[in-house]
């Protein structure tokens, strides 16, 4: 199994819409993808409540680390990716197998 973590800090506004109005656009997107695409177990997103850090982070489980690669390379992730990249300032990730 291999876990996928992500955190972005998302601008203050972009797209026509505020960071809070954005980054529940990029929970739900993100999060829809599951079920969609093959060897995705799990993702889940969830906004920082502590002060400072990373604005949102993502936690998603694969199945190895070829269907990692699937998801990043699959149409249906690029697609959500777009609007992320608009949307964002910074992005850090870490993948590990467990």
């Amino acid at each position: 199994m291999v876990t996928h973590i992500v955190m972005w800090n998302l601008k203050d506004e972009a797209e026509g819409g505020t960071k809070e109005q954005n980054a529940a656009i990029m929970k739900e997107r993100l999060e829809a993808l599951v079920g969609r695409i093959p060897g995705l177990l799990s993702l889940q997103v969830g906004k920082n409540v502590m002060p400072g850090g990373y604005d949102l982070c993502l936690l998603g489980r694969y199945q190895d680390l070829d269907a990692l690669k699937t998801y990043r390379d699959h149409p249906f992730h690029k697609e959500v990716q777009q609007f992320v990249h608009k949307v964002i300032t910074d992005r850090v990730s870490c993948d590990f197998e467990d």
